[in-house]
């Protein structure tokens, strides 16, 4: 079950918190560690903080984008001290943990970790399920990127060893499935013009947004393809048939 969580880390910019990461994380029973472009990696800051968890260092996934790191989950969680505009169902890391525990058993999940100065970006955001946060003294709630990794991780470790968490039975589809979908969607909008190229506004990022909150389950997922590819022949079939409407002329000539 732990083996399908896994912690990635968006543009880490100091390599001792790679390190710190590791460590963290293995003594919480994690052992998946992705990092997306991160600063400098390997580095011997990083193996040093990391002590007796320079394996995690040497299995870490290096990946050049989020998307790739987070293909294959079919849970993906943002952490963040701030609240954003997305409308996010929010868990603090208790409630996160047995979320995570629970889902983990028929499927990959990842939470996603931001840089050290900023956090995660909104576009990072919006290819999330859920937003986790820890919480902390109002006046100062931003924790260090490693120390939210261990308390994120050591909520994770006791929702698993006490086995309180949320049984899910039914399968989500993985996020490469979702944005497969999303690009489906996209170009049926086009198609039946729902989307105008001159005042597209925010139609796609509004979408995303409501199926990420939504999570449709694999079966509903499939039917919503189906409707997709149905709008697709209907639509193809109504330009074919326009094309090959006969084009009428009126003859203005004079009669001689």
């Amino acid at each position: 079950m732990l083996d399908n969580i896994r912690i990635v880390l968006i543009n880490t910019f100091h390599p001792g918190n790679i390190g710190a990461a590791a460590r963290a994380m293995k003594n919480m029973g994690l052992s998946q560690l992705y990092l997306v472009e991160p600063r400098i990696f390997p580095d011997e800051e990083a193996d040093s903080r990391a002590a007796g968890a320079k394996d995690l260092l040497e299995s870490a996934v290096v990946v050049s984008t989020l998307d790739e790191a987070i293909a294959d989950c079919q849970l993906v969680i943002g952490t963040s001290a701030r609240n954003r505009t997305f409308d996010l169902p929010i868990f603090d890391a208790h409630d996160c943990a047995r979320k995570v525990v629970g889902e983990a058993e028929h499927g990959k999940v990842a939470i996603i970790f931001g840089r050290e100065t900023m956090g995660l970006h909104n576009a990072e955001l919006q290819k999330c399920n859920y937003h986790v946060y820890i919480p902390a003294n109002p006046e100062y709630p931003v924790l260090n990127v490693s120390a939210a990794i261990q308390l994120v991780c050591y909520e994770i470790w006791q929702a698993h060893s006490k086995q309180d968490f949320i049984k899910r039975d039914e399968p989500y589809p993985l996020t490469r499935d979702m944005e497969l979908f999303y690009e489906h969607l996209e170009t049926a909008l086009r198609n039946t013009h729902f989307i105008i190229p001159q005042h597209e506004g925010k139609v796609m990022d509004k979408l995303r947004r409501y199926f990420n909150r939504s999570r449709p389950e694999r079966t509903e997922l499939n039917m919503l393809r189906g409707i997709l590819t149905s709008i697709d022949e209907t639509t193809t079939k109504l330009a074919a048939a326009s094309a090959a409407e006969p084009t009428t002329s009126q003859d203005k000539g004079s009669d001689q």
